[in-house]
């Protein structure tokens, strides 16, 4: 069952082995993951302590599970046991199908090409027309899904080779459909919080908005989504974070909206009641495919 305590170790296991999570990181929290998964948070804790008690993972006071190890301890004798368990299982699960000799053989030819695919789905990126944007996206995709990813501006196209997946969005499918023969593309569908968009829509005395971002080339960008999604009649006021410093015009401005980018410095600025961040949502068809494609191998 995918939903199984032992399917989502067997998953983090496989993660941790081929180094998508690294020593020292921590797990998200069991609460977290369970909505990733749509899993029961008693469920993944009960993942969590199977992967504990195999010595890949502790619990720390406060934190959470912190990754310790990058292979079980478990010995060669206790592995290969374990390992001829499983296959002995699965074995007689082929022949109650009517497998014969010959097939279960190519059966197993085909698929030890999957002992691959850990290494291909290290590398993945997500798209963006700015740094900025692209990271908005994988933020997104992590929080939501569970997976990480590095970032890729669009200009930098020539640069998509290095990677073996990369999640593009929906907009930006033309410029990279030429790649997926030899890359794996992922089209993401996505869209800004609804409750974001809400809390501005019922800000109607406000008569001009601030968007703070970390990249000047982001702004253009966000301005004519927001104006088109919101139907905003009042003046959009922008800049961008330089160095330590916000825009001079968020003194004067009684709502900012702002990227995760420059949320370091306009939460330490800004009251809370005068600021809103902006975070996609990813669909939920989306999601699926990213889980199936990468969870669910």
């Amino acid at each position: 069952m995918k939903h199984s305590a032992k399917y989502i170790a067997d998953r983090i296991r496989l993660m941790i082995v081929t180094k998508q999570f690294q020593i020292g990181e921590l797990l998200p929290s069991t609460r977290e993951l369970g909505k990733q998964l749509g899993a029961s948070f008693h469920t993944v804790r009960k993942a969590y302590h199977q992967l504990a008690e195999e010595g890949l993972i502790k619990s720390e006071q406060g934190r959470g599970f912190l990754i310790v190890r990058q292979s079980t301890t478990l010995d060669k004798s206790q592995r290969l046991e374990l390992g001829a368990d499983k296959i002995h299982t699965v074995l007689e699960e082929l022949i109650g199908y009517g497998l014969d000799e010959s097939e279960v053989e190519a059966i197993f030819e085909e698929k030890v090409s999957y002992m691959e695919w850990p290494d291909r789905i290290q590398s993945i990126a997500t798209v963006g027309e700015t740094e900025e944007l692209a990271k908005l996206l994988s933020d997104s995709i992590k929080n939501q899904i569970g997976v990480k990813s590095s970032t890729l501006r669009m200009a930098d196209y020539k640069d998509a080779f290095q990677y073996e997946a990369l999640f593009v969005p929906i907009h930006l499918m033309n410029q990279f459909r030429d790649l997926s023969e030899s890359i794996r593309i992922l089209p993401v569908v996505f869209h800004y919080d609804a409750d974001v968009l809400l809390s501005l829509i019922d800000r109607a005395g406000i008569e001009a908005i601030g968007l703070v971002t970390a990249e000047e080339d982001t702004i253009p960008k966000i301005i004519n989504e927001l104006k088109s999604l919101m139907q905003f009649e009042g003046a959009f006021v922008a800049g961008a974070t330089y160095g330590k410093s916000l825009p001079l015009f968020v003194r004067n401005t009684d709502l900012i909206v702002y990227t995760p980018a420059s949320e370091r410095l306009v939460e330490a600025k800004i009251p809370e009641k005068n600021r809103i961040k902006l975070q996609y949502i990813i669909s939920e068809k989306s999601a699926d495919t990213i889980r199936s494609e990468l969870w669910d191998q």
